[in-house]
């Protein structure tokens, strides 16, 4: 008896344990649909991410102990961090000729690291929810604000990495009608509410069944309220050169080509902008051929359109920068903008880990890092604010460009390298990363990448022009800029995400306090 109960109880384990595997995975599935059948490839899927996060609260509301709510929450979000960030193992294994078992270590480690977050919002969550024995009401708010604290910390501390946070599967569907008002962060509190909700539906009181129905339904049945005006257009040229990652710093190849092919695409176009992605120049200014730079210069300052591109910048005595260089026609002046939020081990080095970058060919891997918020280019009546590789993630650093509406950007332009990745989910995700942002702030995102996805992305966040993935190619379109200040922009550009640390520690304080009271009753009631 003994043996066969352990038997069944090892079982119910391995089974919960495969069914939070498979919940994580369809969470990362539901951000950007990563299959070509059912639906269309690349895109979220808002329905799909809430139900994704019913067994994990179910799971929660059963736990028999602190140790099991933690160990649930872990291996929920390790399995959906996994599935969400894959492609690491291309750039470090593939590109960065790390050994194999290294690189999959490398990846189950940062997913596990940053799935601690959500293991200790899933314990609090289960000491209030079932050990307090909180109203239905106090453990969904508890449990959208436990998971959105979580997602700002994976998101901001020691850097930060929050790609593909929840809230990216409702860049579509009735929450993104609250994207320009609370961001990315509060949409994803919405959406952990409405799981929570759910989980706990049959216990639920009318009132709280009505406010999940009417949430729903005014983002289906409202139009999103519309903070900016339109500031005229602009047209474009973006450039795609494809220039393969296990070449593109190699003198004897992929260097010459970068150089050539973006040298006969920069000047051929009769457009307002051109733009080309980071380190479209892999070399710094210094190291280029003696007419390439001078050339690049001269032919803009004599010619109609301004161009934006992307090269290193700096020397061995003041340190290196990934940066975007702007030149205008008549005018010999160079504007720059320095990646302020780099890439830890790309771009630069944490304490103690040099022993790692040098097992991976990582060209100039320690930048110094640019300021926050510096100012946007002036051009044709428009005001275009660079951001390099991933640094569209971290919508509240954008934000600091808001503070002065006489100044705040009325065109994003984001330069990006994805050939670290393939062909993989990663272009897909960042593309829905970028119309996340353009939603936020209500301003069209220009997208020049090497390998792809190099689209044009409305104030709207409508994808209207996109290049083939993997192709060499030019881009032409139009964007009309935008001037006005969305309610995101307004209060992100002054606080920070400081409102919703504060509304969120306040409503977990709240529900605990709510438990306090019927904690003497919790013996006679059964947990959810």
């Amino acid at each position: 008896m003994f043996s066969a109960y352990r038997r069944r109880k090892w079982a119910c384990a391995v089974g919960l344990g495969l069914m939070l595997i498979v919940a994580g995975s369809t969470a990362a599935a539901a951000v950007c649909w990563p299959f070509t059948f059912l639906l269309m490839q690349g895109q979220p899927v808002w329905c799909l991410q809430i139900l994704a996060m019913l067994p994990l609260l179910l799971a929660l509301h059963r736990s028999g102990s602190a140790r099991q709510a933690f160990g649930m929450g872990a291996l929920f979000a390790t399995a959906w961090l996994c599935a969400t960030f894959w492609w690491l193992y291309i750039a470090m294994h593939t590109i960065g000729g790390l050994p194999a078992p290294l690189s999959l270590f490398g990846l189950l480690g940062l997913a596990a690291t940053l799935a601690l977050y959500y293991a200790a919002a899933g314990l609090l969550y289960w000491q209030i929810a079932a050990q307090r024995a909180t109203q239905p009401a106090w453990a969904c708010l508890s449990f959208s604000a436990l998971w959105t604290m979580a997602e700002m910390a994976r998101g901001t501390w020691m850097t930060g990495f929050g790609w593909g946070a929840m809230a990216y599967a409702h860049a579509d569907g009735p929450l993104s009608l609250w994207i320009p008002l609370v961001g990315a962060y509060g949409v994803g509190a919405l959406a952990a509410w409405c799981a929570a909700s759910l989980a706990l539906l049959n216990k639920a009181s009318w009132k709280h069944r009505a406010a999940l129905i009417c949430l729903l339904l005014a983002g289906m049945l409202c139009t999103p309220y519309q903070a900016t005006s339109s500031t005229g257009s602009l047209s474009v040229t973006l450039l795609q050169g494809n220039i393969p990652q296990d070449e593109k710093f190699e003198t004897g190849t992929g260097v010459p080509a970068s150089l050539k092919w973006y040298a006969e695409h920069m000047y051929q176009h009769p457009v307002d902008l051109v733009v080309a992605p980071e380190t479209a120049i892999p070399l710094l200014p210094q190291d280029l051929p003696d007419d390439y730079w001078a050339g690049l210069r001269a032919q803009v300052a004599n010619g109609h359109s301004a161009l934006l591109t992307g090269i290193p910048l700096g020397d061995y005595t003041q340190g290196y920068t990934n940066s975007v260089i702007f030149l205008r026609p008549e005018s010999t002046q160079i504007w720059s903008y320095d990646k302020h939020h780099l890439v830890p081990f790309g771009e630069f080095i944490p304490p103690m880990f040099k022993w790692f970058t040098r097992m991976m060919h990582i060209p100039l891997g320690d930048f110094n890092r640019g300021a926050i918020g510096q100012p946007s280019f002036a051009w044709k009546g428009q005001r275009i604010a660079p951001n390099i590789c991933y640094e569209d993630l971290f919508g509240e650093e954008l934000g600091a460009r808001f503070i002065n509406p006489t100044l705040s950007p009325t065109v994003f332009a984001n330069v990006s390298n994805l050939g670290w990745f393939g062909d993989s989910t990663a272009i897909d995700q960042h593309v829905q990363i970028s119309r996340y942002r353009a939603l936020e702030f209500q301003r069209p995102f220009i997208r020049a990448t090497n390998t792809g996805a190099t689209v044009i992305i409305d104030h709207q966040g409508r994808v209207t022009a996109a290049l083939p993935r993997l192709t060499q190619g030019v881009l032409d379109g139009v964007v009309e800029g935008r001037a006005g200040t969305t309610a995101f922009a307004w209060w992100v550009a002054r606080f920070g995400l400081w409102p919703l640390w504060i509304v969120s520690l306040g409503a977990v304080v709240a529900a605990w306090r709510s438990g306090v009271s019927r904690d003497v009753h919790r013996k006679h009631r059964r947990p959810y």
